[in-house]
């Protein structure tokens, strides 16, 4: 049977919109001041109308659009079509303004289009998944940038399925967790080290019992020319095993996952991802009990011209109500060399930031869930220090996707019930 999306017009209704004609620094200007206030908004109403009751109120406009969203992209469902079981349009707008504090008199800010997205996923003949996502360049410029997904999965049983084409390289925890379901502004400094991307790569992956995994082998490049990249395999390969471990049933707990993966790349001169380390190791526990959560994990990069180095990356996070998230974040890493560690591309960079071998960060920010992850508003702050540098920045994001979900461990498409404020 069909379904047609439905439309979202009082959610686009509630934000002013600048001419186009409009000079660059007012757009950016009303753009950023549109989600802060928008966020302060949702913020306070959210605090304010908390009532002691069992059931937080729910008003038709929220409950309506959150049901337009969850629906919104989906064009066709019929499992029992022996040919076309599912097709949707899927997309991605991450939105962000940042401000960035470092040594002395180094400062800057900006608006960016994160990301942005579009594409398409088909469930054909029962068992075949095939999708196409196109990416835009960093503020929609260029507007197609190549693609960051061009895959075809065959499943053959819940326990095997083999995917073909550009896809996702999954190593840790962190990389693994969708962008669409991130509670911070970015990954930590070491995930992104390594420079894991999207690349052509042969995977199997499935589930037996409490035990999902993960394995493949992956090129070491990829750019905009996506003919370029399935046919130059020019850049050397890597090789990728992970497995998570559900343990939450068996301890009485709502949610205990293990994950461990383990990395191992042949670099050349032509690879443009995952050449910082020969080797990565990685291992994770991601807990939650009621509106509680815990993603701690531990990765080790070893080998490269960097050297080794260790990272330690703490998440903790409550929801204070049904739709509003406290979360923070601590990050440590070590180098066995002087300047084995690389701050963060954006925001330390651009502030003067230089490469060490002893790395801190402190993240705090709220998330605030209009739809789920599906429409969110998400602000915080993160202090960082390499050896004897410090930078602040300060964010604010607005998220939203459609199209079909992503399963996995938290924080993968899942939102917790509510505590401290919800009453009794």
């Amino acid at each position: 049977m069909g379904h047609g999306m439905r439309q979202v017009d009082n959610w686009r209704a509630n934000f002013g919109i600048v001419q186009a004609d409009s000079p660059a620094y007012l757009r950016k200007a009303h753009l950023t001041s549109a989600l802060f206030v928008s966020w302060l908004t949702l913020f306070s109403h959210s605090v304010e109308s908390q009532e002691p009751q069992k059931t937080p109120p729910t008003t038709p406009s929220t409950e309506s659009l959150a049901q337009a969203l969850e629906d919104l992209g989906l064009i066709y469902k019929d499992k029992d079509d022996e040919v076309l079981q599912e097709l949707w349009l899927l997309g991605r707008y991450h939105g962000q303004y940042h401000w960035t504090q470092g040594e002395g008199d180094q400062d800057a800010s900006d608006y960016e289009t994160r990301r942005f997205r579009l594409g398409f996923q088909a469930q054909v003949f029962k068992n075949l998944t095939v999708h196409a996502q196109m990416v835009s360049g960093s503020d929609i410029s260029p507007f197609y940038n190549g693609f960051t997904e061009l895959w075809a999965k065959w499943e053959f049983d819940p326990a095997v399925a083999l995917t073909i084409g550009q896809q996702k390289h999954r190593f840790t925890h962190d990389r693994n967790v969708s962008s669409r379901y991130l509670n911070y502004l970015e990954r930590s400094m070491l995930t992104n080290m390594f420079r894991a991307d999207y690349t052509p790569a042969i995977t199997l992956q499935g589930r037996v019992n409490n035990i999902a995994y993960y394995t493949g082998v992956f090129s070491n490049a990829t750019g905009r020319n996506i003919g370029e990249a399935f046919t130059e395999l020019d850049s050397g390969y890597s090789y990728l095993a992970a497995v998570y471990y559900d343990l939450g049933e068996t301890l009485g707990l709502d949610n205990l996952t293990l994950h461990s993966t383990y990395l191992h790349s042949e670099a050349n001169q032509n690879a443009t991802n995952l050449n910082n380390f020969n080797d990565g190791v990685s291992a994770a526990a991601i807990l939650t009990e009621q509106s509680f959560s815990l993603v701690t994990e531990l990765t080790s990069g070893l080998g490269g011209d960097l050297g080794n180095a260790v990272g330690l990356n703490i998440q903790p996070g409550y929801f204070l109500t049904d739709t509003l998230q406290l979360v923070g974040r601590y990050q440590l890493a070590l180098s066995s060399e002087s300047e084995g560690l690389l701050p963060q591309s954006r925001y330390e960079r651009e502030v003067g930031l230089l490469p060490g071998d002893h790395y801190q960060a402190s993240y705090l920010g709220l998330n605030y869930y209009i739809a789920g992850h599906r429409l969110k508003l998400q602000g915080g702050t993160e202090y960082s220090r390499m050896n004897n540098q410090d930078v602040w920045t300060f964010s604010t994001m607005l998220r939203f996707y459609f199209g079909p979900h992503s399963g996995g461990a938290f924080p993968m498409n899942r939102v917790l019930p509510g505590g401290a404020w919800e009453g009794d």
